[in-house]
């Protein structure tokens, strides 16, 4: 199986509270390690566990290729991800200024028209703005099936897959024939969450992402890390910008009361919940 995962490199999240405003709004990040969102390492994972046999995972069967739309920085992010398992890696070379939804949906529909693999994964949705939009305008512009939200799936023998989705409170299995477009959630990368045609069967895997030792990452190294021009794949012009953004109010401190029925009063008139 030619999987094709599109990663995005954000501010680390557990640093999103160190994030700075400027007086026009501006987000400013600096000194802040970046790192791919958290949803596109699950599926970075998820097509790893897809294209080997578990019991000996420095063999891959099957390929793997990951893609970022992003500046020359963003590689450091890809040679990771090489490092874990990924064959190959595409940059194409862009600015958040020049991306949305939109933009990015149409440069992987190129790259996929380029690289023709079985199956694309991606994260649910994008951790900095919580965008939820690629992957669904991805399988629109190919033509192809869909399964968003998936917290498990199991190859049937590389030919369609069976997609655990998360629904409000429960989960409904969906049957998709490949080529498709799949989109996942943390669940994926529990230990039995992923099932492939490669790996003896009921195999448990450790909970969680692999990471790279580092003579895997020199490794990787030596792998293809091709560059692209985003102007060589797609033509499409942002059409949403975020114009600027604004910390909530700060909170007031805590009061404490003596009695239930001061707690009483003051919720009456004074937060007039009662």
């Amino acid at each position: 199986m030619k999987i094709l995962v599109a990663a995005k490199r954000v501010i680390d999240p557990e640093n999103l509270n160190k994030i700075k405003l400027s007086p026009k709004g501006e987000l400013d990040s600096t000194g802040l390690e970046q790192k791919a969102s958290p949803y596109d390492e699950y599926a970075l994972e998820s097509a790893l566990r897809l294209t080997e046999n578990a019991t000996n995972t420095k063999q891959r069967l099957g390929e793997v290729i990951v893609a970022t739309f992003g500046p020359k920085s963003s590689e450091v992010m890809l040679r990771a991800m090489l490092g874990t398992g990924a064959d190959r890696a595409i940059r194409v070379d862009a600015t958040d200024d020049n991306l949305d939804a939109g933009v990015v949906a149409s440069g992987l529909k190129a790259l996929v028209d380029r690289e023709k693999p079985d199956l694309v994964l991606l994260g649910y949705q994008q951790a900095e703005h919580e965008s939820n939009e690629v992957g669904q305008r991805l399988a629109g512009l190919l033509g192809w099936p869909q399964a968003t939200s998936a917290g498990s799936i199991e190859s049937e023998n590389d030919v369609a897959l069976v997609v655990g989705r998360e629904v409000e409170g429960a989960t409904a299995k969906l049957r998709v024939r490949l080529p498709a477009v799949v989109t996942v959630l943390d669940k994926i990368v529990h230990p039995k969450s992923v099932v492939s045609r490669h790996t003896p069967a009921g195999h448990a895997y450790p909970d969680g992402v692999r990471f790279a030792a580092l003579m895997a990452i020199m490794a990787a190294k030596k792998k293809p890390l091709t560059e692209l021009a985003l102007a060589d794949l797609t033509r499409e012009t942002p059409r949403v910008r975020y114009a600027a953004a604004e910390l909530p109010p700060r909170r007031a401190a805590g009061v404490k009361v003596k009695s239930v029925s001061e707690l009483v009063t003051k919720l009456k008139t004074e937060a007039k919940v009662l």
